[in-house]
């Protein structure tokens, strides 16, 4: 097949570039900026705080499924509005593919910024539902390559692959040459299936924006997705494509969007509605943080009250413990000696890229020298998660049995304590606390029967 955009098979309407022919400021860039100050201002407390904002750069690199109603700025919009920040830039030049990308300058040169934390691969929209050995050729090179890119010159950098959607009727242009395109679900199946195949491949994360797209079509089919060439999305499916992006990247529930863009509060609700089934409810199978760090460890005797702790996190290049005794260790997997007996909350943060995920578990050393590491327990839940200071620990156990309740900082420091009443529901208020990680322990008679993480921001 050609790679050339004018050839019969990648003949494409073409749609003005909205915001990159734009030379002065418009009534909606002026709208834009009221809205975005907006955002930041009512992200802030009275004590001038942010309020749980987290930052990511992301580059996107793509073509007219990027730039038509300026999906990078809609997604930066939908971010403000739950209180993160998206901070973006993006070459999107109509009818590029991925091997037009690697050749262009200006590509090249904002990759190697090396300040991204992802950057965004969309292919042209026709190209990854043809043949396998079309598309083993002519698509799957080239997105290796620009992922080998993204990671050399960014080294906490992720790729993240925009899968795109079937035409709203199929691919009438190609279905005489290559029938499985014929229809939107054949060509939908196909994009779905070489988005995840490019993904597996590289170890990449994927915005699902095809898949947010089908399940909308599904269950809200009034909703109108597509232009009048039933290729291009309207506001609603670029609003949809944010929706994804937002929570793809901040890993985060869309219901925590307030910015409806110009759809109708219904319409717009309903298209979060989607995001969070087909997202934010199934993120493992996108890979949205696959490839963050991941804490895991093991404990085993030694001679005395000598300990051994192995390390199997994953994704990490540092690591930090506590042991529970007003000790700690950077080793991967540290011995550590205990002066008495006793039971200890052990903690292991595993850290990479500004990123951490921290395991605590209970380990119990008894005067023989055998240990006994505890596992978790799933009666006791804690909500919300991240907290802004009040905190609900909830449990049927509350009713008939009392525990003390301990608060650590992540140094295995107590910086709470107190005794559950006889309810089921124990509201804490660490409004007082700063922000961070912290880890809880239930403990009944000095057994300690429960014990998780929460993050106060």
């Amino acid at each position: 097949m050609s790679n050339n955009p004018n050839c019969c098979r990648l003949r494409f309407i073409k749609t003005p570039l909205l915001y990159f022919i734009s030379q002065q400021f418009s009534i909606a860039a002026i709208q834009t900026v009221l809205l975005l100050a907006f955002f930041i201002s009512s992200c802030f407390t009275a004590s001038a705080q942010p309020v749980n904002n987290h930052k990511y750069n992301v580059l996107f690199i793509g073509n007219s499924y990027t730039y038509v109603n300026n999906l990078p700025l809609i997604t930066a919009n939908v971010a403000a509005s739950a209180c993160d920040t998206l901070v973006y830039d993006a070459n999107a030049i109509g009818g590029y593919t991925l091997e037009m990308h690697i050749q262009n300058s200006t590509t090249l040169s904002k990759i190697a910024t090396g300040t991204w934390d992802y950057v965004v691969l969309q292919e042209q929209s026709q190209l990854p539902s043809f043949s396998f050995a079309e598309v083993d050729t002519e698509v799957f090179p080239y997105a290796r390559y620009l992922d080998s890119l993204i990671h050399a010159e960014n080294s906490c950098g992720k790729t993240m692959f925009y899968m795109t959607w079937g035409r709203k009727n199929g691919d009438t242009m190609n279905c005489p040459t290559w029938p499985p395109v014929c229809t939107y679900t054949g060509m939908d199946s196909l994009l779905y299936l070489r988005y995840m195949m490019m993904a597996d491949s590289n170890n990449s994360v994927v915005s699902p924006v095809g898949a947010v797209r089908r399940y909308i079509r599904d269950h809200y089919p009034a909703i109108e997705l597509y232009q009048a060439d039933e290729s291009h999305p309207t506001e609603a499916g670029t609003y949809a494509a944010a929706c994804c992006f937002y929570t793809a990247i901040f890993k985060k529930d869309p219901m925590l969007i307030s910015y409806d863009f110009t759809l109708p509060s219904a319409d717009a609700a309903n298209i979060r509605t989607a995001v969070r089934h087909v997202v934010y409810d199934s993120m493992a199978k996108w890979h949205i943080g696959k490839y963050d760090p991941a804490a895991l460890f093991t404990s085993s005797a030694g001679t005395g009250n000598n300990v051994t702790f192995t390390n199997s996190s994953v994704n990490a290049a540092s690591y930090f413990w506590s042991f529970g005794d007003g000790q700690y260790s950077v080793v991967n997997s540290p011995a550590h000696h205990y002066s008495s007996a006793g039971t200890y909350d052990v903690f292991l943060a595993a850290i990479n890229c500004g990123k951490s995920d921290t395991l605590h578990s209970v380990v119990t050393i008894y005067p023989t020298g055998i240990i006994h590491q505890q596992p978790a327990s799933d009666e006791f839940t804690i909500a919300p998660n991240p907290s802004h200071g009040a905190l609900s620990i909830s449990s049927p156990s509350f009713l008939s049995h009392s525990y003390d309740l301990v608060i650590y900082n992540s140094i295995g420091r107590v910086v709470y304590h107190s005794t559950t009443c006889h309810q089921q529901k124990q509201e804490t208020d660490l409004s007082e606390l700063p922000n961070g990680v912290f880890f809880i322990s239930l403990a009944e008679n000095g057994q300690v029967v429960f014990r998780d993480k929460f993050f106060k921001w």
